[in-house]
């Protein structure tokens, strides 16, 4: 039997550049978050023999018992951020999906409607009214409040409704043959060819809530109610914690500040780092799949 040669496909100039350029962006993606993470598992002793170092010179969890203990309000932010996390991405996601099958469908009005949504991602209503709005509607210091007002997402609804028309008509054409109706056709043909596009914007608005901190900055004025975002900001800050900071300081005060910070840096990344490998395999495909139509 003759042996079959595998040729190896050669890169070319413009391949190597590339993956090098990546490579070196992906360090400096990763070595700073690398070295956050060892400043949060190691003492304030070693930190100022090593400020920089690939792995904890003196291993020790004490940080993440500072946070829990001096940063009483990481499970209060917990609470919050995943509350509005969970129900405002699940409404959002809701809100785009039936309007992108709505704007994908022919009704009388349509071009109005499309016209003046695409008005409001140029033009807003303005921060001082929609703060009175909220007042007035008594939606500050509630998570529902924070929710509403990231709610609708034009962008989400433009690409998915490009999404939805790019449904070839044969196979709603052969639904309503076997007798499906509107509601059976959305349900179970157009929607599961849609899992990609719905997958990549449920995690941008799982990213999105849960990095928010402005709008919960406005809203959330009082201090049962918090988000992780501003727990992170008041410890960075030195509101939280303090504004100590250094390994003499640390000495005479028998905890580390810096080490601290960055757990606390830590555990707010820490979930949004564990769904993203799920769902990062949708985001080529989904993006590429509404993005057909202009």
């Amino acid at each position: 039997m003759k042996k079959i040669k595998m040729r190896h496909k050669r890169w070319d100039g413009v391949q190597i550049v590339a993956t090098v350029l990546l490579l070196i962006f992906s360090g400096l993606i990763l070595i700073p978050f690398w070295n956050a993470v060892v400043i949060s598992l190691e003492s304030a002793r070693a930190y100022s023999l090593h400020p920089f170092s690939f792995l904890p010179a003196e291993f020790t969890l004490d940080n993440y018992k500072e946070m829990f203990e001096k940063g009483g309000g990481l499970l209060l932010a917990y609470q919050g951020t995943l509350i509005t996390t969970f129900f405002g991405t699940a409404a959002g996601m809701t809100v785009s999906v039936l309007g992108a099958y709505a704007f994908s469908r022919q009704f009388p009005g349509k071009k109005l409607f499309f016209r003046v949504m695409l008005f409001t991602m140029f033009f807003g209503g303005g921060l001082v009214p929609t703060y009175l709005l909220y007042r007035n509607l008594g939606l500050l210091n509630t998570y529902a409040g924070v929710i509403i007002v990231s709610l609708v997402s034009v962008y989400n609804i433009i690409i998915m409704k490009n999404g939805f028309e790019g449904t070839p008509m044969e196979l709603q054409e052969a639904a309503m043959i076997d007798g499906a109706n509107d509601l059976v056709i959305f349900g179970r043909v157009m929607l599961p060819l849609q899992k990609p596009l719905i997958a990549t914007f449920t995690l941008f608005s799982m990213v999105g809530y849960w990095n928010n901190w402005y709008w919960p900055m406005l809203m959330l004025t009082k201090g049962n109610k918090n988000v992780l975002q501003l727990f992170l900001r008041g410890v960075v800050n030195g509101t939280i914690l303090g504004n100590t900071s250094g390994a003499s300081m640390a000495a005479e005060q028998q905890w580390f500040p810096q080490g601290v910070k960055m757990a606390s840096v830590f555990m707010v990344m820490l979930p949004i780092m564990l769904v993203y490998p799920f769902l990062q395999k949708y985001f080529t495909r989904g993006i590429l799949l509404g993005a057909v139509k202009a």
